[in-house]
């Protein structure tokens, strides 16, 4: 399909800088298949779900991946997109053409890394030198990788540190929060509890590469960068048992959408997986196991508004889109929600 269908004017003042106080107080537009859209607060989610369904969250949690360091004279950037190894990063390298394989950038507080390779894709293998372990390097060094959208606006800070992290956060290793679940607070995840409603984790560790743009004219000639995830053979069990008890299955964010996607066999079925998946969502994939997605406001031309678009219908998201910008909604990481029941 052509990536400008995907394509709608947001106003720059509806991008959100920071995330409302309390989380759960955010607005949540509910898409349903057909008929109004409905107006809430996620503080409202347990009214909107049935008793027996099943939230899925990432437990992910984002580590200080972005760098600023000099090769020489050069200044170089480095935002940190998957894990190779031990001492091993693959980042994506600003002012790039002023580094090359071989050359050693000093990022400052006594940490250093070697450009081993550069990819296809114009990305590099950093190694990280010295016999301390890489997390504690990055926090010596590393700031939080908030998305361009926000980190071109101000600089981060230290509220960042605790309001770009979900209160599920528990696995080290993501470039960015899984965003959709930055709304949730104990007073919701008890209300939850009360009403009924399941919840369960898995962990993929969202990558940098979901802050790229879609540089191709047509969705079949864009690459997704792979990312690792992992769901646990008694999580599996668990979330079968909800679809075969009538629940739906209902994705926290995008990232849980894709990796029950990527475990899930035709029938709809979920195995235990482990591994990289670069699954790849648009209009007219058929979702095998997820009931529903709870998820926040996307970038025109995005591989994630192309996702909710095969969920609800390109043209039904442009008019949640369309209604969302008219009541004022805030959109992108610290901005507000949306519920989508096809």
């Amino acid at each position: 399909m052509r990536v400008d269908l995907f394509d709608f004017h947001l106003p720059p003042e509806n991008i959100a800088l920071r995330p409302v106080s309390p989380r759960h107080a955010a607005k949540m537009l509910l898409v349903p298949a057909a008929g109004d859209f409905g107006h809430h607060q996620v503080i409202d989610l347990p009214k909107l779900l049935k008793a027996g369904d099943c939230l899925i969250f990432n437990d992910t949690r984002v580590i200080p991946a972005q760098l600023t360091g000099r090769r020489g004279d050069a200044v170089i950037g480095a935002t940190l997109h998957k894990r190779i190894d031990l001492r091993r990063w693959q980042a994506f390298i600003r002012n790039a053409k002023r580094l090359k394989v071989g050359d050693q950038i000093d990022f400052g507080q006594d940490v250093r890394a070697a450009a081993e390779q550069r990819h296809a894709d114009g990305s590099f293998t950093l190694y990280f030198e010295g016999d301390d372990p890489v997390e504690l390097l990055l926090a010596r060094a590393g700031t939080m990788p908030l998305p361009p959208y926000i980190a071109g606006k101000r600089p981060v800070d230290e509220r960042d540190l605790s309001d770009y992290q979900t209160m599920f956060a528990q696995k080290d290793g993501a470039v960015a929060a899984p965003t959709a679940a930055l709304h949730f607070t104990p007073d919701l995840t008890e209300a939850l509890d009360v009403a009924g409603i399941k919840t369960a984790t898995l962990t993929l560790h969202v990558g940098a590469g979901t802050f790229l743009p879609v540089k191709a004219q047509d969705t079949d000639d864009h690459r997704m960068h792979s990312e690792w995830g992992s769901i646990d053979a008694a999580t599996a069990g668990r979330l079968n048992q909800v679809r075969a008890s009538g629940g739906r299955l209902i994705a926290v964010g995008t990232t849980s959408l894709r990796l029950i996607e990527s475990a899930a066999k035709d029938d709809g079925t979920i195995e235990p997986f482990e591994g990289d998946t670069d699954i790849f969502i648009t209009p007219g994939y058929r979702f095998k196991a997820a009931g529903g997605l709870m998820t926040n406001f996307h970038l025109p031309k995005s591989t994630l508004f192309m996702l909710v678009s095969a969920m609800m219908g390109r043209e039904r998201m442009q008019a949640a889109y369309a209604e969302a910008i008219a009541q004022n909604y805030r959109f992108y990481s610290y901005g507000d929600s949306s519920l989508l029941l096809p």
